[in-house]
Parts: structure tokens; sequence; C-alpha cells
């Protein structure tokens, strides 16, 4: 996989993962932990695109 597709990846899947907190919150019956849970897995995603985009700014 290409570090280009794989960004698009990781893009998708913040995307979703945005998405998806968003419905939790309009959801009174999700418990709380789910959101967190899926706020960190945003964060992680986050982190990670940021830093193969930073890696592929210091290779060119």
């Amino acid at each position: 996989m290409s570090l280009h597709t794989h960004l698009s990846e990781l893009e998708r899947k913040h995307e979703a993962l945005e998405r998806e907190i968003q419905d939790a919150i309009t959801h009174l019956s999700t418990d709380d932990l789910r959101v967190v849970e899926l706020k960190r897995r945003k964060l992680h995603l986050k982190d990670e695109i940021s830093r193969l985009r930073t890696s592929t700014r210091v290779m060119h």
C-alpha cells in the first residue's frame, strides 16, 4: 500500500469516527465511556496522520 493510499484510508476512518461520535452524542442512551473511546480512537488516527504527513515532508 502506498503512503498516499494509507493516508487516504486513515483520513476516511477519521471522518467515519467523527460521524459515529456525532451520532452517539445525539442519542441520549449512548454510554459516555463509548463516546470517550471513540474520541480516543479519533485522536489516535489524527496523530498518526500528522506523523505520516510530517515524515513525508521531511523525506522530500
